[in-house]
C-alpha cells in the first residue's frame, strides 16, 4: 500500500469527494515524500506536497509491489480566457477536470504551466501572452499535479516584472516548479522525491528556438528559463541526476506547433539524454500529440498535446489529448497506460470511452511510425 503523505492525502480527496457530491445532491451548484532541489534560493529542504482538500477522488490502484512507482504526465495548461474561470471554481471543482483522478492515482504527477504567474509586466514582442496569479499553483495541486515545469516559450512573457513575480511565486509554491530560476544553477536544478524507497529525478528544459529561450535563458547571473538549446549543460545536469536517482525524468519544451512527427533536434536531444541516463524524456509544445515508444531502455514522448486550453487550435486534432501513465520497476520502463481525452468547449481535458476512447488510441498509436520508437510494454 502506499506510504506516507500521498496516501493520506487520497484518503482525504475521497472523502472530499463524497462531501461535494452530498452537496450537489442537495441542489449546490492528489505525494511523494520528497527531498526537494526545486529552484528557489537557498539550501534544498525536506518539503513534502502536502494534502489537497478535497477535489477530486484518485482512481482505484492496485498496491505497487516493492521497487515499483507509477508517473504521470500531461501536457500544456494554463489560466486564460476560457480557462479563467478554473481558478475560482478549481477549489472545489477540479480544475483539469475527471482526468484529476487520473493524476492523483499516480504516485507522481506532473504536467507543463504555460504561463508567467504574475499581474503585473510589460508584454513582450510576440503574438501571444499568458499570465495567471499564483493561486494557479493551489488549483493545480488541488487537480492532483505534484509538480509542474515552467521551461517554456511563455513563463517570461512579461518580462522582468513578471519574472520577478514568477520566482516570488515558485518560492511560495505549494508545489515544486522546475525549469526556472534566479540563475542556471536553479533553473536546471532536478526536483528529487523519494517514493517507497524509489529515488526520482526530474529536470525541465525548453527546446523551443523563440525569444523567450533568446532573452531570457538562466545563466549564472541571470533568471530564467533552463535551456534545452545548451545540450551541454542539460546533459550535465542530467548525469549528475542519474548518480543521485534511480529514476530520472526529463520533462522538454520542444517541438514544431501543428506537426505530429518529431523534428531531427528533438531525435537529437532524446537520444542524447538517453545516454545520459535518462529513464523518460516527455514533452510539450506542438499543440497536437506526437508519438511515443521506447528508445532502446529510455522511454520517449515527444509530444503530449494541451490538456487544459484556452481556445481553439488551427492544428486537426488539436483537441486530442491525455494522461500518460508510466508504470517504473526497479528503474526501468515495465509499462504505459494512456487515458484518452478530448478538449471540450470550456477548454477542460474531457476522457473518452466506447468510440471515442477507440479515435484517440489509434490515432495516438499510429503516431509512432515516424519517430523510430518501438513500443511500449503494455500495463
Amino acid at each position: 500500500m502506499l506510504e506516507g503523505p500521498r496516501a493520506r492525502r487520497r484518503a482525504r480527496i475521497a472523502l472530499g469527494l463524497a462531501l461535494l457530491t452530498l452537496s450537489a445532491a442537495c441542489g449546490s451548484g492528489s505525494g511523494p515524500s520528497p527531498e526537494v532541489m526545486a529552484p528557489v534560493p537557498g539550501t534544498p529542504t525536506a518539503m513534502p506536497n502536502g494534502d489537497p482538500q478535497g477535489s477530486v477522488a484518485p482512481e482505484a490502484k492496485v498496491p505497487s509491489p516493492p521497487g515499483t512507482i507509477t508517473l504521470a504526465f500531461g501536457g500544456d495548461v494554463h489560466f486564460t480566457e476560457r480557462t479563467e474561470p478554473r481558478l475560482v471554481n478549481g477549489m472545489t471543482d477540479p480544475a483539469i477536470g475527471p482526468l484529476s483522478k487520473t493524476l492523483a492515482a499516480a504516485d507522481f504527477s506532473m504536467v507543463n504551466l504555460e504561463t508567467a504567474i504574475t499581474t503585473r509586466g510589460t508584454p513582450q514582442a510576440k503574438i501571444y501572452h499568458f499570465r495567471t496569479p499564483a493561486t494557479a499553483l493551489d488549483v493545480l495541486k488541488k487537480s492532483g499535479v505534484d509538480a509542474v515545469s515552467m521551461a517554456n516559450n511563455h513563463a517570461v512573457d512579461y518580462g522582468a516584472e513578471g519574472l520577478t513575480d514568477t520566482l516570488a511565486a515558485v518560492r511560495d509554491a505549494p508545489i515544486p516548479v522546475i525549469g526556472i530560476g534566479a540563475d542556471d544553477t536553479q533553473a536546471y536544478r532536478p526536483y528529487l522525491a523519494t517514493i517507497r524507497g524509489v529515488r526520482l529525478a526530474v529536470l525541465a528544459a525548453s527546446q523551443v528556438m523563440d525569444i523567450t529561450n533568446q532573452n531570457w535563458r538562466a545563466t549564472s547571473s541571470k533568471p530564467g528559463i533552463a535551456s534545452a538549446l545548451d545540450q551541454e549543460k542539460l546533459v550535465a545536469a542530467v548525469k549528475a541526476a542519474r548518480k543521485k536517482a534511480d529514476v530520472v525524468v526529463v520533462y522538454l519544451h520542444w517541438g514544431t506547433e501543428g506537426q505530429s512527427c518529431p523534428g531531427p533536434e528533438q531525435k537529437s536531444i532524446a537520444a542524447k539524454l538517453a545516454a545520459a541516463g535518462a529513464t523518460a524524456v516527455v514533452g510539450t509544445h506542438a499543440h497536437v500529440m506526437l508519438g511515443s515508444g521506447m528508445m532502446r531502455q529510455t522511454y520517449v514522448a515527444y509530444g503530449m498535446g494541451n490538456l487544459l486550453w484556452y481556445g481553439t487550435s488551427p492544428y486537426p486534432n488539436s483537441n486530442e489529448t491525455g494522461i500518460t501513465t508510466l508504470t517504473i520497476t526497479k528503474g526501468k520502463v515495465a509499462g504505459e497506460r494512456f487515458t484518452p481525452a478530448v478538449v471540450d468547449n470550456r477548454g477542460v481535458p474531457m476522457p473518452q470511452d466506447g468510440a471515442g476512447a477507440e479515435r484517440v488510441n489509434d490515432r495516438r498509436a499510429g503516431l509512432r511510425g515516424c519517430t523510430g520508437l518501438t513500443a511500449v510494454p503494455k500495463k
